[in-house]
């Protein structure tokens, strides 16, 4: 069934009024990404609605004949302009030079020129064929020229839609509904083109496609409106993304499950002295130990050594696996990060350590040998206060073993294990102190670090607890992932300058905390991601609770052998 002429009209005046208001807005939306494309897009398909309004009004044929030809320009600029706003609305701009719009151009302005040139050749033609009894001429295009030109137009459609369908699987709303709305209009008139040509939708001699058009310009007036086409655009995404690959500052080296380099950054390369081009498809085997050296949990069993003696560097080398949507490998990243620095600094602080130990002990020794030979209450005196040095060098080795600890991938062992070791310790060097605990039924696994955590508190409860009777209650629970110890005491309380000295962070030259037993606790709980919090224990005495994620959850992991 025909539609009427002037229902066609009325049609057409809608699609023009729709399309060049659709075009204003995004004009006004320059410079955001696609913007310039768009205005393009519904400039072509405005003209061509219009060169069919006018070829509608015209009374002469002649004139009739111009303005279907010159319909031609608005008929190759829509699918040139469609693939340039697809690449630009997705952030793929990198590909639009203007190399490509010159090749993108050629087809469409063989066809225009086809088209203006015609009846001189029969590549393109546009003749009258009959003529109607309203007076309108019908008129006939075809020829070899015309399957060109429609097949160029399909195939710009699709190639413009494949990264538009890239961005409906996006998790923000507004993004799907920007790309739902962009198919809409795209699909519609291509459809009904598609229709037209093949003699599905009838017709008078009048392409219907334009018609269309008013489909499609109020599906782009809706995702520039409604869902903010222009105010959330997905093109930073693309690009950012490329962007933190490429110049993140640790290298990384995509491989695929056949063990082929098939992407590496700049970072990398230089890392391992490659040319990027020429390290794409070589085995990653030729440059890394991809034979289990690394583990793929995130910790490392070993360091990649780059260079030799004092020029070598170090790196930390982490193994994350790819899968595609039903869990199969695909292919894993190699991210390597720097770590020469840290690994200097903790043989440093090893060796110093260790030395510093020695001498403290040796001299320490000597001067308890001579407190000995004074003998009396200043002899005991002297053996009391080296003891503290002593202790102090202790505490210093347990700090550089928690932060090799952190490191080496926290080890675990049982909560219950771990505890009574602490409790053993501290209870043979204070036995006039009563432990009293509280166990979980559960028994999780935890980190030794853990152990460094809770032995302090244990050791500074005892230690600072001067009672007749000391008494000292560890509680332990387990809840949802997260485990709690409670160390409460009913000595005299930390005071609250020390609480201070902690709460800080950091020990300046008119304020010091009186040991580091409570640095080893705040430290230890910030290593397993947990806080710790002090509190008075009425009457008298200290509650200093402990919080953290059992080990294996949440970021916390066990060791893997």
């Amino acid at each position: 069934m025909l539609l009427p002429t002037t229902t066609v009209v009325l049609l057409l005046y809608a699609s023009v009024a729709i399309g060049v208001t659709a075009a204003v807005l995004a004009w006004r939306r320059r410079p955001n990404p696609g913007t310039g494309p768009l205005v393009w897009l519904l400039v072509g398909q405005s003209w061509w609605s219009t060169c069919i309004l006018f070829t509608l009004s015209a009374d002469a044929v002649g004139e009739q004949l111009l303005w279907t030809k010159l319909g031609w320009i608005g008929v190759m600029i829509v699918p040139v302009a469609w693939v340039l706003f697809a690449l630009e609305y997705t952030g793929r701009d990198e590909r639009i030079t203007r190399r490509s719009v010159v090749a993108l151009s050629v087809v469409p302005a063989l066809t225009v020129l086809l088209a203006l040139t015609a009846p001189s050749h029969d590549l393109l033609y546009v003749r009258v064929i009959d003529r109607a009894g309203d007076g309108l001429v019908l008129i006939e295009q075809g020829g070899v020229w015309y399957v060109v030109a429609a097949v160029y137009t399909y195939l710009l459609g699709v190639v413009g839609i494949i990264p538009i369908v890239g961005v409906l699987s996006s998790r923000a709303a507004a993004f799907r509904g920007q790309s739902t709305a962009l198919v809409v209009g795209i699909v519609t008139p291509w459809a009904t083109n598609v229709l037209y040509n093949l003699g599905i939708l009838p017709s008078a001699g009048i392409d219907p496609t334009p018609i269309a058009f008013a489909v499609s310009g109020v599906a782009y007036l809706s995702a520039i409106d409604r869902f903010r086409m222009f105010g959330a655009n997905p093109a930073p995404t693309l690009r950012a993304r490329e962007f933190l690959f490429d110049h993140i500052h640790e290298g990384a080296i995509v491989v695929d499950e056949n063990g082929t380099i098939v992407d590496i950054n700049e970072t990398a390369a230089a890392v391992l002295g490659l040319d990027v081009d020429r390290a794409l498809g070589t085995p990653a085997a030729e440059l890394l130990p991809t034979d289990g050296a690394f583990r793929t949990d995130g910790g490392d069993d070993d360091f990649l050594i780059v260079g030799s003696d004092s020029t070598s560097r170090s790196y930390d080398v982490t193994v994350t696996g790819i899968t595609d949507r039903h869990g199969r490998t695909l292919g894993h990243v190699f991210t390597l990060h720097e770590v020469t620095q840290y690994l200097r600094q903790q043989q440093r602080l090893t060796v110093l350590n260790r030395v510093l130990r020695h001498n403290i002990r040796t001299e320490t020794n000597i001067i308890y040998g001579y407190a000995d030979r004074i003998g009396g209450r200043n002899a005991d005196t002297i053996k009391r206060h080296t003891t503290n040095i002593v202790d102090l060098s202790e505490k210093g080795r347990d700090a550089i073993e928690l932060f090799e600890d952190a490191m080496d991938g926290d080890r675990t062992q049982s909560l219950r294990e771990l505890l009574d070791a602490c409790l053993d310790d501290v209870r043979e060097r204070f036995p006039n102190v009563s432990f009293r605990t509280e166990y979980p039924e559960a028994d999780p696994p935890v980190s030794d670090v853990f152990g460094v955590v809770v032995g302090n508190l244990l050791e500074n409860a005892a230690a600072h607890n001067e009672g007749e009777t000391p008494r000292v209650v560890v509680t332990a629970e387990v809840d949802d992932g997260r485990l709690r110890v409670r160390v409460a005491d009913d000595g005299p309380g930390i005071d609250e300058y020390e609480l201070g000295v902690l709460e800080s962070g950091t020990e300046t030259p008119l304020r010091h905390g009186s040991g580091i037993g409570l640095w080893l606790v705040k430290w230890g709980t910030e290593i397993l991601d947990g806080s710790v919090s002090f509190e008075r224990n009425e009457p008298t005495g200290t509650v200093v609770t402990v919080t953290a994620p059992v080990a294996g959850s949440d970021g916390i992991r066990p060791d893997v052998p």
